[in-house]
């Protein structure tokens, strides 16, 4: 099965970006996962086709139009033809809530949203699609997310100039736990964030040559225990520091104490 997205944005020339190369990209032949990108601003009306207006209230900024979003999201809907604009509607909105066709799970990149964690990145690979909007200004108007029932997620406790660069890290996040993408299906239980990890920071990695010399003349070598082929001595030092890395960095990861 082909895992879909549809990517409603201003922007379509930013996808796949990235995603078209390296093994996003290799899978992406293969068909392992597809896209479709909507550009919003088709389905503005006027000359200069505006997608945004002034927000109620006052404030900085320009907010993006609620009836030009659900034009643009109505689109996607495998309706029968000839089925008004209120079924169409009604169609998304069912499909919305119970995560079935095309229009899939709707997904607005937020920096209020929840956090996508590697929890929550399994979930989303397993749905059949998604679709991710992708906001610019100062955000979009609430009525529309409300409407379709939007789900709000965010990449980090930052502020981008606009969702696609949340979409598509996203969407890797997703796509290289799909079978077949990465060479071992087994690397991803084992990286960061992974349930073979526990959940905790993964532990360095080391490869030849055995000691390093650096352009300053300092010779690194690798941590004795590596080279050791004791494969029980390896896995406690790993196991030991990526706890110890995760206490350093992450102390949010850690089990919390009863």
């Amino acid at each position: 099965m082909t895992w879909h997205v549809n990517l409603l944005t201003l922007f379509p020339e930013m996808f796949p970006g990235p995603l078209g190369a390296s093994l996003s990209g290799k899978a992406l032949e293969k068909g392992l996962w597809s896209y479709k990108a909507v550009n919003i601003r088709d389905f503005a009306e006027g000359v200069h086709k505006t997608v945004d207006d002034t927000p109620y209230g006052g404030g900085a900024g320009m907010v993006m139009r609620a009836d030009v979003i659900e034009k643009a999201l109505l689109s996607l809907s495998c309706h029968p033809d000839g089925a008004s604009a209120m079924e169409v509607s009604h169609e998304i909105l069912r499909c919305a809530r119970n995560d079935k066709k095309r229009s899939g799970r709707l997904v607005y990149l937020s920096p209020r949203g929840k956090p996508l964690t590697q929890r929550l990145v399994e979930e989303l690979a397993q749905e059949p699609s998604l679709t991710l909007l992708c906001g610019r200004y100062e955000g979009v108007d609430q009525r529309v997310l409300d409407a379709y029932a939007f789900e709000e997620i965010s990449i980090g406790d930052y502020v981008l100039s606009g969702g696609e660069p949340a979409a598509l890290i996203l969407m890797d996040a997703c796509i290289r736990l799909l079978p077949g993408v990465m060479g071992n299906d087994a690397t991803p239980e084992e990286e960061s964030f992974g349930r073979a990890t526990g959940g905790l920071l993964e532990y360095p990695h080391y490869t030849r040559p055995a000691d390093w010399k650096t352009a300053g003349g300092e010779v690194l070598g690798v941590p004795d225990v590596l080279k050791s082929g004791d494969h029980a001595k390896i896995a406690d030092w790993r196991q030991e520091t990526s706890e110890k890395l995760t206490k350093e960095r992450r102390p949010d990861l850690l089990p919390k104490k009863s």
